[in-house]
């Protein structure tokens, strides 16, 4: 950029100087006379009146560079095409000196008194200096914009390893922890299917709900057990098409058994059956019932309400409850991992922040969406969309 801003200077600068040599002035008279060696007009010798011109004209290539902005070391000589007369810049340059010539015919006044061709060459040198020196302003700027970029880089190796280094801490320790669960959920298994000899009928039920919840718990450690897999985008599901319509109706009926027994007002209403869907069932299934324990906690007097239709291509599934609500501030965040909504500066329900996490993540790899609808005092209606499938085939 500087040395085409040189050049564009100089090309400026040569012709304001062609055209003050090219008149009769009392530059251009003193010149000829310097050239052709005649000082019958000034009381001086002929070298004395040569090195004065050598000196005026130099003067006057100066200011005519600096006009124009050029402030480098230069050197001249003013010649004939065939030698016959010649002047010299009172700096000469050594010949391994590495110089850049511009030459500039010159036309008018001096050619016709001299009868000849003249040429006035301009050599610099030094260039490359000369250039990063007009850089400077330039320079300086970069160079912090690029320290500014090699900061931010590392900022952010720095921040990506150091999150690898937490998911890896928090793997291992859920995958501790789950090995460490299995061996009291198989206690409980084992005790369970013990009692079933010689239970009265009338205790059965709550025998088989004891059953169904260690089979869940165990289900949900098992997939515990992939979360670390999970985090790091390894594939985990397995999505296969089915009729989702059996598995969601046996999962509600369920979660119907276990609300009487909390005083829990469930209801459900599917519609438009058969649901084919491409789905990993199992992580479906926690997903929804994530949320229905949620709407089920978050409530005084529970009345949970879950409603499946097909609109537009896809099945849609609601539950709505009746708790408090979640405010506008809040809903946004909800989803994000380890964030709980407190009332004041205590959580009214203990947890980790990680079921709806959990659900978004699993909803997003069924390729569906999922939204949360909520006032204060009103409750809350989660709704999330899955595509369809019809013979295998995406709807």
């Amino acid at each position: 950029m500087a040395k085409v801003q040189f050049s564009s200077k100089i090309g400026l600068a040569t012709e304001n100087i062609k055209n003050t040599l090219e008149t009769k002035n009392k530059l251009t008279f003193l010149l000829a006379n310097a050239i052709k060696e005649d000082s019958l007009y000034f009381a001086i010798s002929v070298d004395s009146l040569k090195d004065a011109s050598s000196h005026f004209l130099n003067d006057f290539l100066t200011e005519k560079l600096v006009e124009k902005g050029i402030e480098a070391d230069f050197t001249y000589r003013l010649f004939t095409k065939d030698s016959a007369y010649y002047l010299k810049s009172p700096v000469v340059y050594e010949r391994s000196a590495e110089v850049v010539t511009y030459p500039i015919e010159i036309k008018g006044y001096l050619p016709k008194l001299l009868d000849a061709d003249l040429i006035l060459e301009m050599k610099f040198r030094n260039l490359d200096s000369y250039y990063l020196s007009k850089l400077n302003g330039l320079t300086v700027p970069s160079l912090i914009f690029i320290l500014g970029i090699v900061i931010a880089i590392l900022w952010m190796l720095r921040t990506y390893y150091w999150q690898r280094s937490v998911i890896t801490t928090t793997n291992e320790f859920i995958n501790n922890l789950t090995h460490e669960l299995k061996t009291p959920v198989f206690s409980i298994g084992l005790a369970s299917k013990m009692l079933e000899e010689g239970i009265p009928a009338d205790k059965a039920p709550i025998l088989e709900i004891i059953r169904q919840q260690v089979e869940r718990l165990k289900a949900h450690i098992d997939k515990v057990l992939e979360l670390a897999s999970f985090e790091e985008s390894k594939s985990v599901f397995k999505l296969k098409v089915l009729d989702f319509g059996p598995r969601l109706e046996n999962l509600c009926k369920e979660f119907s058994t276990l609300a009487s027994f909390e005083k829990c007002n469930f209801s459900y209403h599917l519609e438009d059956r058969p649901y084919f869907i491409k789905a990993e069932v199992s992580h479906l299934e926690n997903a929804i019932n994530n949320l229905l324990d949620n709407a089920k906690k978050y409530a005084q007097d529970p009345k949970i309400e879950l409603l499946s239709r097909i609109e537009n291509g896809k099945l849609v599934i609601s539950i709505s409850d009746n708790g408090k609500g979640i405010e506008k501030k809040d809903q946004k965040l909800v989803f994000q991992k380890y964030y709980r909504v407190s009332n004041g500066n205590k959580h009214e329900v203990k947890g980790y922040g990680l079921g709806l996490s959990y659900v978004k993540k699993v909803i997003k790899k069924h390729k569906g969406s999922i939204l949360l609808q909520s006032e204060l005092n009103q409750g809350t209606t989660v709704v999330f969309k899955i595509p369809l499938y019809k013979h295998g085939k995406k709807v």
